[in-house]
Parts: C-alpha cells; structure tokens; sequence
C-alpha cells in the first residue's frame, strides 16, 4: 500500500491543490506550501530527496529573479497603469466615438476598438476592464443602450489584453516553456484582431438588427469644424496609436528585446502623461505603488507555481499524467489536444489564467513535446507545435475571465457598475462574447496560419 501512495504521491499532490485553491488562502502560498509539504512527504517515503529542495534557490532565481525576458512584465504594468491614470483612454475613447458615429452600434465598435488598442499598450485585463467601465459605462448608460449588449461589450473588450501583446500572460508562458516571447508576440496578433474582428461583426449585426439597443451619437456632439477634427486625432489617437506601433514594432523587427521594447513604452506611456497635462508626483506616486502591487502578485504565484511544478515533476508527475491518459483511452495527439482544451475551459469556471497555465502547462507540456502535428502544422518540429499550443491556449484562458462563478471581469465591472446593472444583466450579457471567443478558438486550431503565418512572414520560425 505504501508503495502505491509513495508511486502515485504526485496525484494526491495535485488532488490536495485542487482542495485547498478553495480555502480562500492566497494561491501562492497553497501552490508553495502543498509543494513542499508533499515534498517532506516524498522524503518519508524514500521518493524525494531533501538535497533537491536545495535546488529550488537556484532555479527560483535563474528562471524568474534573474531572467531578464521576465523584467518585461513590471515595465509592461507600469505603462498600462501610466495610460489609465494620466486620462489618455479615456481622450481615446472620445476620438474613437467621433470616427464610428455614422457606423451601426458606432459608441460599442469604439469601445471594442478602445480596448484592441489598450490591450496593445498595457496587457493588464483589470485595469482595462475597470478603465473601459469607468470611461465607457456612462456614455452608453446616457446613450441608452440596451444593459446586456453594454456590459458585454465593455468585458469582451477589456479581456483582449490578455492575448493581443504585450501580454503579460505571453511572457510568463514564453518563460515558462522555453518559448521566445518575441515570436509568440507576433503569432498573437492575428487571432487577437480575429477575435476583436468577431466582436465588432457582432455588434453590428444586432445593432442593425435591434437599433434600439445601439442608438447612434447625436450630430452635435463632437468637433465642429475639420480643423477641430484634425485637432482631436493629432492629440487623442495618433499619439496612443503611435506607441503601439513603436513598442511592437521594434519587437517584430528584431530592433528591440521585449525588455526593452517594454522600457520604451514606459518611457512612452510617460511622455503621453507629460501630453495631456496629468504627470505630477501624486500621479506617479499612485501609477508606482499599483504597479507594484501587481508586480508583486504575479512574481508571488510564479514563485509558488514554480515551487510546485518542480516537486510535482520530481515525484514522477509527468508519467502519471501520461499513464492516466493512456488508462483512459486518450493517446492520439487530437486526443490529448482536445482533452486539455475542455479542461482549460472548465478550469476557467473556478480559477484564474495565472494558476490555470502555472499549473496545467508544466503537467501537460512535457507529454505534448513528443506528440505530432507535423501534418496539421507543416514543418518546424516540436517549437512550432509549442507556439500553435500556447496561442491557442490563450486564446481559451480568455473564457475564464468571463465565465461565471469566478470570471474575475465579471467581479471587477460589478465593483464598478451603478446598482441599476445588476448581476443578471453582467452574466446575459456575456453569453454571446463566450461563444465568440469559442468560435475563436476553433478557428485558430482549424486554420494554424492564422497563428503562424505572421512569424514564420517575420523570419522567427524559419528553419
């Protein structure tokens, strides 16, 4: 009996996470805690060694402390936080309003369109779905759309950040499975504007279909005059537009690391505050403590999910997890890709993107290194296969920002909505943008160019 536990031990490891994600404790300590309780576990039973503990200094501190592709991430939160605080979205927003007024559901696109560009400037969906909330919600409230088309619309748009980059998730992923971030980045961006592309055909369909439920901007509303016009795009969108450009491009390009890149958009996203009159110490003050806050959440779980993957690893986790497979008749690549789909997209029912891929991917990716799609894929071998693997994952961790009970956008636009939008209104709402989403993700597993084309066109998957 106790050679079967002593075995299995990695099981009932990853059985103990699954019960204490729900205590309510913060994630990092139960992923760091379970690990190293099990770890004590292991070293009873003759199964872990306690000199490998003494591995975890060194590989804590060269995968995360010291990686510098993972430098990127603070930058990354400090720019998108620089550009909520310093009014630049909520200016973005007027000029996009202004451009598709004489468009059906003209005030939603812009909103969609708003939260495309903010999630190319900040890859942070908390401060994309609050900031689209805050500056979004009362124009459509006085414009008098229809609750569920407004609140779904606003956290569609606000989940964008969380794929198109620089995408934080992407860095961590690229991190996590050896992956260059810069060509995730540029496999990123056509089933991010597919997705963006699937929401602004939605919106205009329903639009046209019920415009009540979309009513156009009023003709008074905006410039006056061409020269106003012009006035408006050279200050409120080509600016933003121009540092989008600036930090991706230069990743695309091969002129800039993502670090750097990230620099650059910080320096930038300082710049445009300069602009609009709103750099002061409290606005700097505020844009760093919130910075680092999240900084410090995220480098926390990487911690503890890092902890956990190694003793997991270490205590025969990978066979199991293959041996399970095989027991229950999942062995073909289709198989086992399909598989971890469904499951990701229940996970995102109960848990957040962070543990759901600091978990998952490190128990999956070892099996699904040795699988072929060489045919559905063409020819590139296992690195092609990882970048089609994470996009389309990610693409699927965009539903669990939604889904309830645990969608954390469905939390941040109820702490940020007036109580005449309730609760029922958020989850009607979202519906449609789940299944769109799902839609998505079916395209960009049934058409793999829609992932690859744009780095194998850049040169960073040419073998």
């Amino acid at each position: 009996m106790l050679d079967w536990i002593a075995h299995h031990l990695a099981l009932f490891l990853f059985a103990a996470l699954a019960l204490f994600l729900f205590s309510g404790y913060p994630v990092a300590f139960v992923l760091g805690g379970i690990a190293i309780f099990f770890g004590l576990i292991g070293i009873a039973l003759d199964v872990f060694q306690p000199v490998q503990f003494y591995n975890l200094i060194s590989r804590l501190y060269g995968s995360v402390a010291a990686n510098p592709i993972v430098v990127a991430v603070p930058m990354f939160i400090f720019m998108g936080t620089m550009l909520e605080r310093s009014g630049v979205a909520n200016a973005l927003l007027q000029a996009l309003q202004v451009l598709t007024r004489r468009v059906p559901g003209g005030l939603a696109m812009s909103v969609t369109l708003m939260g495309t560009i903010m999630a190319a400037t900040t890859g942070i969906v908390a401060a994309s779905v609050v900031m689209l909330t805050l500056v979004a919600l009362p124009a459509m409230l006085a414009r008098g759309y229809q609750k569920e088309l407004m609140v779904g619309t606003i956290a569609a748009a606000g989940t964008l950040g969380i794929l198109i980059p620089p995408s934080i998730m992407l860095v961590l992923m690229g991190d996590l499975l050896s992956v260059s971030v810069g060509t995730l980045f540029a496999a990123a961006v056509l089933p991010g504007l597919a997705l963006s592309g699937l929401y602004l055909l939605y919106i205009g369909a329903v639009s046209t279909l019920r415009p009540a439920w979309a009513p156009p901007l009023p003709p008074d509303i905006g410039p006056k005059s061409r020269a106003e016009f012009w006035r408006m795009l050279l200050k409120s969108f080509f600016p933003p537009t121009f540092l989008i450009t600036l930090v991706l491009g230069s990743i695309f390009g091969g002129w800039a690391t993502p670090t750097e890149a990230a620099g650059v958009g910080s320096l930038g996203a300082i710049l445009l505050a300069w602009m609009n009159g709103r750099l002061n110490m409290r606005t700097v003050r505020e844009v760093i403590e919130s910075a680092g806050l999240t900084n410090a959440l995220v480098f926390f779980i990487f911690f503890g999910a890092t902890l956990f993957s190694y003793v997991f690893r270490s205590l025969g986790g990978d066979e199991i997890v293959t041996e399970i497979l095989k027991a229950v008749g999942i062995d073909t690549p289709w198989e086992i890709m399909t598989f971890l789909m469904v499951l990701v997209f229940f996970l995102g029912f109960f848990f957040d993107w962070i543990e759901i891929c600091l978990i998952v991917l490190p128990i999956f990716a070892p099996v699904l290194r040795d699988v072929d799609f060489s045919a559905h894929l063409g020819q590139g071998g296992s690195m092609v296969f990882m970048v089609w693997f994470i996009i389309t994952i990610s693409v699927n961790l965009q539903t669990s920002f939604l889904t309830p009970p645990f969608g954390f956008t469905l939390f941040y636009m109820r702490g940020t909505v007036p109580p005449s939008v309730t609760m029922g209104h958020i989850y009607r709402g979202i519906v449609p943008f789940v299944i769109l989403q799902l839609i998505g993700l079916a395209l960009a597993i049934a058409f793999p160019s829609l992932v690859l084309w744009l780095p194998r066109a850049a040169g960073l998957l040419n073998f």
